[in-house]
């Protein structure tokens, strides 16, 4: 079963990213702090802390369902774009690459593109039985 955790998803990459969220989300529930939290707040809280394992300090790909925050839906479209792209990048290259990619934009931009992808990877990670 592990060995095809998340079949739906073709790059190893992003599945190796998964699984290491998957363990991520894990370490917060465990947290006295986090008990309170919903499964899609520990997954934010932990695509940010495994973002930033990586990168220093903070300053379902078949969902056809809009990937982004209610919150950008007013945004330019250049941002859309951006947002969209990052996920593009998420789900061919890995989170991390999309990750560096995002800090290089705005403050705004990469905590969309933070939503954005709990948004897609919650309800498969929820379907896997990998989130409670």
């Amino acid at each position: 079963m592990a060995e095809q955790l998340l079949p739906e998803f073709e790059h190893q990459a992003l599945e190796n990213d998964m699984k290491r969220l998957v363990e991520e989300v894990g370490k917060h529930r465990e947290v006295p702090e986090n008990s309170s939290l919903g499964d899609e707040a520990l997954l934010k809280r932990s695509v940010q802390s495994f973002t930033a394992m990586s990168n220093g300090p903070v300053a379902n790909p078949t969902n056809l369902q809009n990937p982004l925050p209610q919150y950008v839906e007013d945004a330019s479209p250049e941002v859309k774009l951006e947002v969209e792209y990052l996920l593009d990048i998420a789900f061919h290259e890995g989170i991390l690459k999309a990750d560096r990619e995002a800090r290089k934009t705005s403050p705004f931009v990469l905590d969309a593109f933070h939503d954005a992808l709990v948004k897609k990877l919650y309800p498969t990670l929820k379907e896997q039985g990998l989130l409670s």
